[in-house]
């Protein structure tokens, strides 16, 4: 069954809080995680304007070599859910 786009959205906000919850990741991804956070749910523009803005950082933070495997892979799960939205 697929998710709604709301659904979505709501398991991108979750994983990005596990991220920033996790004593393990580096300071600055969780700060990055923090920022996407920000732009998702406050930044008063489009949806189309906060899901390109909140891929670009994770475009960033994916290529960092700081980023722990399990980690990485919930931010591409992020960043797939995210580009799902943008269609």
């Amino acid at each position: 069954m697929k998710m709604s786009a709301e659904e979505q959205l709501n398991h991108v906000i979750e994983t990005l809080d596990e991220i920033i919850d996790d004593k393990s990741v580096p300071r600055n991804i969780r700060k990055s995680a923090e920022e996407i956070k920000d732009i998702l749910l406050n930044k008063p523009s489009s949806l189309a304007v906060k899901i390109n803005s909140a891929i670009s950082i994770l475009d960033d933070v994916s290529n960092d070599p700081n980023l722990p495997e399990h980690t990485r892979t919930m931010v591409w799960d992020v960043a797939s859910t995210l580009e799902s939205l943008q269609s």
